[in-house]
């Protein structure tokens, strides 16, 4: 069978996306998308969205790593479904949908995507670095130098430590700066670092300020791949009012036999 498919990127994080509210796309073949995201034998992409029917919201967002299984929530995904939904007819500027670790909202505004992230409630310390759950749960190391950091070496060695047992963790490197943070990310799932990671930019974006080199959001985030900004408020040990915003843009479109 022949389906059409979209190649999006949000900032440099790029993903295939399927239409896929009449069930045409079996999510159960992992080999499948695997293949379809492998950049020499395949569309190419750090992931796959699917576009599903769900009562009650616009559309449900369902996300594979590139390895071909189901993942957590995605940020820069969760955009990009957005602008995907919004050309398509799928849903307007304003949206409501249900992702892998709850329910988003997302406004399409001068071709910026403003996604709702889901509330954090913990954050812990792990060797006096920050861990935090953003939807996908990642460890945020603060460094200096980061343009020449080897991030896949030194992100795979805390990706598969003991500490993060047995399912492991993302890695985000940061690097404070004057109008905010660069940040770099060794991103499970496709285990390798990816010019962008919208969860891990947001979790970044709170430790830098938990830590104190910033007083409060929003914070500004500079990824290998682009720019974004991070929006949230903290209230007490609840950090709410998260918003992860940037660009989301569409790349091509084609068809592939699945």
């Amino acid at each position: 069978m022949v389906t059409a498919f979209n190649k999006y990127q949000g900032t440099g994080n790029d993903f295939i996306i399927i239409d896929n509210r009449n069930s045409v796309f079996n999510p159960g073949n992992s080999a499948l998308i695997n293949r379809l995201c492998d950049r020499r034998f395949g569309i190419g992409a750090d992931g796959l969205i699917l576009i599903g029917a769900l009562d009650g919201y616009d559309y449900e967002m369902i996300y594979f790593n590139s390895d071909g299984f189901r993942g957590t929530m995605c940020g820069n995904g969760g955009r990009c479904a957005a602008a995907f939904a919004l050309k398509h007819g799928i849903a307007g500027t304003s949206q409501r949908f249900m992702a892998p670790d709850g329910i988003h909202e997302a406004l399409s505004e001068n071709n910026i995507i403003r996604l709702t992230m889901s509330d954090v409630k913990n954050t812990s310390k792990i060797s006096g670095n920050y861990f935090i759950n953003t939807g996908s749960p990642h460890y945020v190391v603060f460094t200096s130098d980061l343009d020449n950091l080897d991030v896949f070496s030194e992100g795979r060695k805390i990706r598969w430590s003991d500490e993060f047992k047995p399912g492991g963790t993302n890695v985000n490197f940061v690097e404070i700066q004057k109008d905010g943070i660069f940040v770099r990310t060794f991103e499970r799932g496709v285990e390798d670092e990816t010019l962008s990671c919208g969860t891990g930019v947001t979790a970044s974006a709170i430790a830098s300020v938990l830590s104190g080199h910033f007083v409060s959001a929003p914070v500004n985030v500079r990824t290998r791949g682009g720019e974004l900004k991070v929006e949230f408020e903290i209230r007490s040990d609840l950090i709410t009012e998260i918003k992860l915003c940037g660009p989301a843009t569409f790349v091509f479109e084609g068809t592939v036999e699945i």
